[in-house]
Protein backbone atom coordinates (compact mmCIF):
# COMPACT_ATOMS: atom_id res chain seq x y z
CA UNK A 1 0.00 0.00 0.00
CA UNK A 2 0.93 3.58 -0.37
CA UNK A 3 1.56 6.34 2.20
CA UNK A 4 -2.32 7.50 1.89
CA UNK A 5 -3.45 4.15 2.54
CA UNK A 6 -1.43 3.04 5.26
CA UNK A 7 -2.00 6.58 6.86
CA UNK A 8 -5.80 5.87 6.58
CA UNK A 9 -5.56 2.35 7.98
CA UNK A 10 -3.23 3.45 10.67
CA UNK A 11 -4.62 6.75 11.61
CA UNK A 12 -1.31 8.93 11.30
CA UNK A 13 -0.91 11.23 9.04
CA UNK A 14 1.17 10.86 5.77
CA UNK A 15 3.39 13.72 7.28
CA UNK A 16 3.79 12.09 10.72
CA UNK A 17 4.57 9.16 9.10
CA UNK A 18 7.40 10.73 6.88
CA UNK A 19 8.32 12.34 10.40
CA UNK A 20 8.58 9.26 12.49
CA UNK A 21 10.65 7.63 9.51
CA UNK A 22 13.34 10.97 9.10
CA UNK A 23 13.39 10.30 12.98
CA UNK A 24 13.93 6.79 13.31
CA UNK A 25 10.59 5.95 14.92
CA UNK A 26 8.80 4.55 12.19
CA UNK A 27 9.00 1.83 10.02
CA UNK A 28 11.14 1.73 7.24
CA UNK A 29 9.46 1.07 4.18
CA UNK A 30 10.82 -0.61 0.93
CA UNK A 31 10.82 1.53 -2.48
CA UNK A 32 9.12 0.78 -5.28
CA UNK A 33 11.04 0.97 -8.97
CA UNK A 34 9.22 4.86 -8.73
CA UNK A 35 10.66 5.76 -5.87
CA UNK A 36 7.51 5.69 -4.10
CA UNK A 37 7.08 3.95 -0.52
CA UNK A 38 5.29 0.71 -0.17
CA UNK A 39 3.97 0.08 3.20
CA UNK A 40 2.74 -3.31 4.58
CA UNK A 41 0.63 -4.65 7.42
CA UNK A 42 3.42 -4.98 9.76
CA UNK A 43 4.12 -1.14 9.00
CA UNK A 44 0.59 -0.39 9.63
CA UNK A 45 0.51 -2.07 13.04
CA UNK A 46 3.93 -0.47 13.58
CA UNK A 47 2.03 2.91 12.96
CA UNK A 48 -1.45 2.49 14.98
CA UNK A 49 1.09 1.47 17.93
CA UNK A 50 3.07 4.75 17.78
CA UNK A 51 -0.68 6.61 17.64
CA UNK A 52 -2.11 4.59 20.70
CA UNK A 53 1.46 5.51 22.83
CA UNK A 54 1.20 8.84 21.49
CA UNK A 55 -2.23 9.22 22.48
CA UNK A 56 -1.52 7.96 25.72
CA UNK A 57 0.60 11.26 26.33
CA UNK A 58 4.00 9.08 25.98
CA UNK A 59 7.07 11.24 24.64
CA UNK A 60 9.00 10.28 21.77
CA UNK A 61 11.60 8.71 23.47
CA UNK A 62 9.27 6.68 25.39
CA UNK A 63 7.66 5.60 22.13
CA UNK A 64 11.19 4.45 21.11
CA UNK A 65 12.00 2.32 24.56
CA UNK A 66 8.20 0.92 24.08
CA UNK A 67 8.63 0.05 20.77
CA UNK A 68 11.81 -1.98 21.54
CA UNK A 69 9.98 -3.72 24.42
CA UNK A 70 7.45 -4.74 22.40
CA UNK A 71 9.79 -6.57 19.61
CA UNK A 72 12.01 -7.89 22.42
CA UNK A 73 9.92 -11.69 23.00
CA UNK A 74 12.60 -11.91 25.43
CA UNK A 75 11.21 -9.07 27.88
CA UNK A 76 9.88 -9.30 30.80
CA UNK A 77 6.38 -7.57 31.72
CA UNK A 78 8.32 -5.38 35.03
CA UNK A 79 10.21 -3.60 32.31
CA UNK A 80 7.06 -2.23 30.04
CA UNK A 81 5.11 -1.88 33.51
CA UNK A 82 7.62 0.03 35.76
CA UNK A 83 8.25 2.43 32.25
CA UNK A 84 4.17 2.96 32.17
CA UNK A 85 4.24 3.58 35.99
CA UNK A 86 6.73 6.16 35.42
CA UNK A 87 4.75 7.80 32.44
CA UNK A 88 1.66 8.22 35.14
CA UNK A 89 3.89 9.74 37.74
CA UNK A 90 4.95 12.30 35.43
CA UNK A 91 1.20 13.08 33.80
CA UNK A 92 0.43 13.60 37.53
CA UNK A 93 2.68 15.93 38.23
CA UNK A 94 2.01 17.68 34.70
CA UNK A 95 -2.13 17.35 36.00
CA UNK A 96 -1.18 19.29 39.60
CA UNK A 97 1.05 22.22 37.32
CA UNK A 98 -2.18 22.61 35.37
CA UNK A 99 -4.45 22.62 38.12
CA UNK A 100 -2.15 25.39 39.79
CA UNK A 101 -2.24 27.31 36.40
CA UNK A 102 -5.87 27.15 36.22
CA UNK A 103 -6.07 28.38 40.19
CA UNK A 104 -3.91 31.26 39.40
CA UNK A 105 -5.83 32.39 36.48
CA UNK A 106 -9.32 31.91 38.04
CA UNK A 107 -7.98 34.70 40.63
CA UNK A 108 -6.68 37.40 38.47
CA UNK A 109 -10.05 37.19 36.24
CA UNK A 110 -12.30 37.14 39.19
CA UNK A 111 -9.80 40.36 40.26
CA UNK A 112 -10.69 42.09 36.94
CA UNK A 113 -13.54 44.10 36.55
CA UNK A 114 -13.62 43.31 32.66
CA UNK A 115 -14.94 46.75 32.27
CA UNK A 116 -13.95 50.18 29.92
CA UNK A 117 -11.07 51.17 32.52
CA UNK A 118 -7.60 50.33 31.31
CA UNK A 119 -6.87 48.50 34.63
CA UNK A 120 -6.68 44.96 34.43
CA UNK A 121 -4.98 42.48 36.83
CA UNK A 122 -4.36 40.00 34.22
CA UNK A 123 -1.69 41.91 32.34
CA UNK A 124 -0.21 43.83 35.82
CA UNK A 125 0.52 40.44 36.90
CA UNK A 126 2.01 39.28 33.92
CA UNK A 127 4.00 42.39 34.21
CA UNK A 128 5.23 41.92 37.37
CA UNK A 129 6.38 38.56 36.70
CA UNK A 130 6.73 37.79 40.28
CA UNK A 131 6.76 34.04 40.01
CA UNK A 132 8.76 31.62 41.31
CA UNK A 133 10.31 28.42 39.33
CA UNK A 134 8.15 25.30 38.28
CA UNK A 135 9.09 22.02 37.66
CA UNK A 136 9.69 21.90 33.91
CA UNK A 137 10.82 25.59 33.05
CA UNK A 138 6.91 26.29 33.92
CA UNK A 139 6.28 29.51 35.98
CA UNK A 140 3.80 29.15 39.05
CA UNK A 141 2.92 32.23 42.03
CA UNK A 142 1.89 30.91 45.08
CA UNK A 143 -1.26 31.28 45.73
CA UNK A 144 -0.50 32.85 48.82
CA UNK A 145 1.34 35.67 47.31
CA UNK A 146 -0.89 36.01 44.67
CA UNK A 147 -3.86 36.33 46.91
CA UNK A 148 -1.88 39.19 49.18
CA UNK A 149 -1.02 40.99 45.83
CA UNK A 150 -4.98 41.06 44.74
CA UNK A 151 -6.26 42.16 48.05
CA UNK A 152 -3.81 44.94 48.30
CA UNK A 153 -5.05 46.01 44.66
CA UNK A 154 -8.45 46.50 46.10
Amino acid sequence: MNIGEAAQASGVSARMIRYYESIGLGPRPVRRDSGYRAYDQVDVQRLRFIRRARDLGFSLDRVRDLLALWSDRQRHSSDVKALALAHIADLEARAVELSSMVETLRSLVGACDGDDRPACPILEDLQAGENTAAPHGRTRRSTRTMKRRLARQR
